[in-house]
């Protein structure tokens, strides 16, 4: 249940408001407008009044709503207006009259509109428009001239919508922290249906500013990414010239004067106002982490294989700017991905950017390798003939906001929980829509029985706790090919498959071949160890248990459940 409080100001502000509440709506949607409630229970009801004259029942309605604020003359409040929309989710069951007037009345009691046996409290009207909603609107002056206490209201009704939920039996919110993205408006919704558009154009504007954030290297960058994206800016300016703030607005989107409707950053999301898209725009500079020669993907792979360590090992500060970087990757993932996974993607960027914010302060400087990674994958657009860069790099996506989501459970995010949560069940789609052609692929180069039959040697010997899954596993053709691959660049196979072992246990994963495959896969395309270092590691291997644990195998796990994989 979502309660939403909208404040109006001005001497004809209940005059609107009631006059939108009992009208056809934006888009024709009220249907059968009337009052299910009022603050003494029998307020006239323009809705149902079928021997009036609805307009002569709206303005006796809307005087008795104002009495108290025109008793105060000039000494009344600058805010006269106090409107909840107050809306069911789509799956909950359809409540009755008596039920919103119930929800009604415990809305208005617990923002101090009208507490309860309080007979001089605020005058107030629930309307419902439709099945799943209804609109509160208050005046804000007490029938004994004083100004209601409804300090922090927006938590309080916030906080008995999570209760009428469980009394009701509704869909169950989670709680939030006051880091998200406002929502669209009834109105943009409205519009957007119109116009036969599947986003509103905040939502549109959202993940266009993200992604311009995302992919651009300074200032000057980001506002060209914008342009060529659609994106229309307007600077604020300080008397000095410099840029102070901007707002975002795309073409065609007009209000009823046919004016541009602008968003500020802010109101787009917390972390897109102008000084905020400058201190991300600060870690991607080329200076500080110049990105070596060599293969892009398996560099943005590589770190972004690092972020569950941030998220298990670091500070609170450090892993909220991981999480950060790893939303910026979700941001462009889509644009170099295969047109049919691309859908998906967008999806999983839209619900991590949730989980992006937090009210811990993001330490950004250890997302540099991260970011500088992805926006070299997306400005050279390098080769990846097979699909395995791109495969790869999902992949350690995949288990980053596994990680992701364990992170803010044991914090109690529920909001950022639930759109991790979200995120990774499109990052799976995605990536069952495009791993399977690559290993397909990777399975037709496989090596010959004799050389699979001594990859399976290796097997039973470093993991024979594994070994009869992976090869009875559909993936293990394409686990062969990489070894072979491996072994064709250098690496010892049985070395080879000893590191990846050792990365993370395959307690967990689905596909342990798939799981494989990938991960040497990465470890085949490094750099050679000489002969030196080869016979040290041999060395050391004659030394090790059996069943050796590599430190990245004893990440602790979740106590409820371990982070969600998909192989």
């Amino acid at each position: 249940m979502i309660p939403k409080i909208i404040l109006g100001k001005g001497p004809e502000a209940t005059r609107r408001t009631i006059g939108y509440l009992f009208g056809k709506g934006r888009a024709n949607e009220h249907t059968d407008p009337h009052l299910v409630a009022s603050w003494n229970d029998f307020a006239p009801d323009p809705g149902r009044s079928p021997h009036r004259d609805p307009k002569e029942a709206e303005a006796q309605l809307v005087a008795q709503l104002d009495q108290p604020v025109k008793m105060l003359g000039d000494k009344a409040p600058q805010y006269t207006v106090w409107h909840c929309p107050v809306r069911a989710a789509p799956e909950d069951p359809i409540l009755t009259d008596a039920q919103w007037a119930d929800i009604a009345r415990r809305i208005v009691a617990a923002a101090g509109i009208s507490p309860e046996g309080d007979t001089e409290a605020c005058r107030w009207v629930a309307v419902r428009h439709a099945d799943d909603h209804i609109h509160i609107a208050a005046t804000l002056v007490r029938q004994d001239g004083r100004r209601p206490q409804r300090d922090y209201d927006q938590r309080a009704v916030q906080r008995e919508a999570r209760q009428i939920e469980i009394d009701y039996g509704l869909r169950r919110l989670k709680p939030g922290d006051g880091t998200a993205a406002k929502r669209p408006t009834s109105k943009e919704h409205f519009k957007a249906k119109r116009l036969g558009q599947d986003a509103t154009a905040r939502e549109v504007l959202r993940m266009r500013v993200r992604r311009a954030v995302a992919a651009a290297a300074d200032e000057a960058e980001f506002f060209s990414l914008l342009e060529a994206t659609g994106v229309d800016v307007r600077l604020k300016l300080a008397p000095s010239g410099d840029a102070l703030g901007c707002n975002f607005a795309l073409p065609g989107n007009v209000n009823e004067e046919g004016d541009p409707v602008w968003f500020a950053g802010s109101t787009l999301a917390p972390d897109l106002s102008l000084p905020k898209i400058r201190e991300r725009l600060a870690t991607t500079s080329p200076e500080p982490a110049t990105i070596q020669p060599g293969n892009p993907w398996l560099q943005a792979t590589a770190a972004t294989e690092r972020v569950p360590h941030h998220l298990t090992k670091s500070d609170e500060q450090t892993a909220q700017g991981q999480l950060v970087a790893l939303g910026a990757t979700l941001d462009l993932l889509p644009v170099m991905a295969p047109t049919a996974a691309r859908a998906d993607l967008e999806q999983a960027a839209a619900a991590f950017e949730r989980a992006t914010r937090s009210r811990i302060a993001a330490d950004l400087d250890s997302t540099r390798a991260l970011r500088r990674s992805i926006q070299t994958i997306w400005r050279e657009r390098p080769q990846d003939s097979d699909g395995t860069g791109f495969i790869m790099l999902l992949d350690a996506a995949l288990t980053a906001v596994a990680f992701a989501l364990h992170w803010h459970r044991t914090r109690q995010h529920a909001q950022q929980e639930a759109a991790a949560e979200q995120a990774l069940l499109h990052l799976q789609t995605a990536y069952a829509q495009t791993a399977e052609p690559v290993l397909v692929g990777l399975a037709s180069r496989a090596p010959g029985p004799q050389t699979k039959r001594r990859f399976a040697h290796h097997l039973q010997d470093v993991v024979p706790e594994h070994a009869e899954r992976i090869l009875n596993d559909p993936a293990w053709d394409a686990l062969a090919t990489v070894l072979a691959e491996a072994e064709a660049a250098g690496h010892n196979a049985a070395t080879v498959l000893g590191q990846a072992l050792h990365q993370r246990a395959l307690d967990d994963a689905r596909s342990p071949a798939r799981a494989l495959t990938w991960r040497i896969r990465r470890l085949g395309e490094r750099h050679v160890p000489g002969p030196w270092a080869q016979a040290a590691r041999a060395h050391s291997a004659m030394h090790r248990p059996s069943v050796p644990v590599h430190p990245a195998a004893a990440i602790a796990r979740p106590p409820q459940r371990s982070p969600t994989r998909r192989h």
